[in-house]
């Protein structure tokens, strides 16, 4: 199954940019200098757009959930890097106690190590999405060959452990580049980004990462934060175990649902 990719005004710009020089240079080789001015400046263009995780000048990116979600004063809440067997137990066990589902982004070989906790996560009604095979912190700079077969390894590994393939991805860091979008097409995969961004892999204080994810927070938010490599308190519990209860307590105070990413978003293109 795959969808069909459409290049955006971008990538076209940029094609038509590359083969404008080229033409240049061919028809008067003296042209060199500036055309290769012209397409450095491009290539820096595309590199930059790949290094801001928000952007949609390489394709498109669910940055927020869709209006008719926002309508619903729906958010959604996303948890990366795991499963982790010391974590995301206690995190479905928070989960559960404020009725709150969620999309988790996995790492496909740690899928692959806990097969039964997916299962868990899944039979708790919380989603599995995909976050690559193995997290490459290099993901951003690999070519395309690579790059498919981190997708297509996450991919194979939740959909053996949970029955049901993911229908979005989110690479490491949220870095990418031009080749990530026809790969997500040719896979029928979604590019999911993020509203809010609790920096917690970075940050062990539960109330800054309580504040950096709720404050102006408002219907139609995408949260992020992790329960595989999140940085700890200075009492050493993972801080995910101390923020999520107040994140889920200041939502439900704003009169705000949570949501799983594809509940909100539903059979929208």
């Amino acid at each position: 199954m795959s969808r069909r990719w459409q290049p955006t005004a971008t990538i076209q710009a940029s094609v038509a940019l590359h083969a404008a020089a080229a033409g240049a240079v061919l028809w008067q080789p003296g042209l060199w200098p500036p055309a290769l001015a012209a397409v450095i400046a491009d290539i820096g263009l595309l590199t930059a757009a790949g290094l801001w995780p928000r952007s949609h000048l390489l394709g498109p990116n669910l940055t927020r959930l869709p209006a008719a979600a926002a309508a619903r004063n729906e958010i959604a809440l996303t948890i990366d890097d795991g499963p982790d067997p010391e974590v995301t137990p206690p995190v479905l066990d928070l989960l559960d106690a404020a009725g709150v589902k969620a999309t988790f982004f996995c790492i496909g070989e740690l899928v692959a190590r806990q097969p039964a906790l997916v299962r868990d996560m899944v039979g708790r009604g919380h989603a599995v999405e995909n976050h690559s095979l193995r997290h490459f912190k290099r993901f951003s700079v690999l070519g395309p060959r690579a790059m498919a077969a981190e997708i297509a390894g996450g991919q194979e590994a939740i959909t053996v452990a949970t029955g049901r393939a993911p229908r979005f991805f989110r690479p490491i860091a949220g870095l990418r580049n031009v080749f990530l979008e026809p790969l997500l097409a040719k896979f029928d995969l979604r590019l999911a980004s993020w509203t809010r961004r609790a920096f917690d892999t970075r940050c062990g204080d539960a109330a800054v990462v309580h504040q950096r994810l709720t404050t102006g927070l408002a219907a139609g938010d995408i949260l992020l934060i992790h329960d595989g490599n999140g940085a700890r308190t200075a009492a050493g519990t993972p801080v995910i175990l101390e923020a999520l209860p107040r994140v889920l307590a200041t939502a439900h105070e704003c009169g705000l649902r949570l949501v799983r990413l594809d509940e909100a978003v539903g059979d929208e293109p």
